[in-house]
């Protein structure tokens, strides 16, 4: 099995004044051909995102797309007719199919909104755009796993257009859990969005990531303070 972390103090970056942007993988101007994705995993930012500040209306295709707010709040509007104001703890799916347009925006007059876009390449092109939101707070207890998204829709989880899965987990300070390797086979990748764990032996601050391949046994994570961190399986 190999592990290889990705510190969150050696991704790209970009600075657009009501844009602050770390990249875990290369994207818009920051390339690096040793990270130009993981697997099915193309895109990993931490934003964030000053007050009124946002992305203007924009064209998305074939791409699965995940926004997760960790602070604030964001406005969204798209072309499928949906308008909704996200806030902390929820986790919006958009599978962008044959194509669709959309705008994201921090309304707030006084608060930085942070949050993950995450992207999944879909294992096929096409088809029409789809549209879930999930409040992840109310649906995961501390000290448990749960399945959001996977290509199967097993224990009901939204079904989304690739052979994968995305979990969250959630454990206080002190608790480990063992995660089993149909979580994380044949490619596994780790974000922590929040806390510190020891995985293996190796520490994870906030923001890290790490990727797993040859996956052979359970992982065993503890968590050194509180900590929130989204799984990946991938092919």
């Amino acid at each position: 099995m190999q592990i290889k972390i990705r510190p969150k103090d050696e991704r790209g970056e970009a600075e657009l004044g009501w844009l602050h942007a770390r990249y875990t993988f290369s994207f818009a101007d920051y390339h690096d051909p040793n990270h130009l994705g993981f697997r099915s995993l193309k895109v990993m930012n931490n934003d964030v995102i000053e007050p009124g500040g946002g992305f203007a209306t924009h064209h998305h295709q074939n791409m699965e797309i995940f926004t997760y707010i960790e602070k604030g709040s964001l406005e969204h509007k798209d072309s499928m007719g949906n308008e909704s104001v996200l806030s902390e703890g929820q986790l919006q799916y958009m599978s962008a199919g044959h194509g669709v347009q959309h705008s994201e925006f921090n309304t707030s007059k006084d608060r930085q909104t942070e949050l993950y876009q995450i992207w999944l390449q879909p294992n096929h092109q096409g088809g029409s755009p789809r549209y879930k939101e999930i409040d992840v707070q109310s649906r995961t207890p501390s000290n448990d796993l749960r399945i959001l998204f996977s290509g199967s829709g097993r224990n009901d989880s939204i079904i989304i257009r690739q052979d994968a899965e995305i979990s969250i987990v959630e454990l206080t300070a002190g608790r480990s859990m063992a995660i089993t390797a149909d979580l994380l086979f044949p490619f596994g990748w780790v974000q922590l969005i929040s806390g510190t764990l020891m995985v293996e032996g190796k520490q994870l601050n906030k923001a890290d990531g790490i990727a797993i391949e040859d996956w052979v046994k359970e992982l065993e994570f503890l968590a050194r303070e509180d900590s929130k961190f989204l799984l990946f399986r991938l092919q």
